[in-house]
């Protein structure tokens, strides 16, 4: 793999163990295949070796990649509207939680 070659996943390197997961589920072998031999030129991560190795060895046993988002987990936001289709008239008024989950032993200020 050449040095200017671009990974399967944006930010390889900066990703956690526990987003990568979610994103490699998606990658077909070769991708697995590119991943690993850049792990091993580079941080040489024995968990991730191991993870990426763990999704390989299910591919060829016959699993499929996922098709399913490969930022699912991330934290990143999807493309969707924006804004909230709920409108201020709906949300619930503002109040403090019950004392001991009984309404008699909360201050009027506090309940609804």
């Amino acid at each position: 793999m050449s040095t200017g070659e671009a990974l399967p996943l944006p930010d390889y390197d900066e990703l956690p163990i526990a987003t990568l997961q979610h994103q490699i589920r998606s990658l077909p072998a070769e991708d697995l295949d590119r991943l690993i031999e850049h792990e091993q030129r580079h941080g040489d991560r024995t968990p991730v070796l191991e993870l990426l190795r763990t999704r390989r060895q299910q591919l060829d046993e016959g699993a499929e990649p996922s098709g399913g988002d490969q930022w699912a987990g991330t934290g990143k936001p999807a493309d969707t509207r924006h804004g909230s289709p709920v409108s201020p008239d709906s949300a619930a008024p503002p109040g403090g939680p019950l004392r001991h989950g009984v309404a008699g032993n909360t201050p009027e200020r506090d309940r609804p």
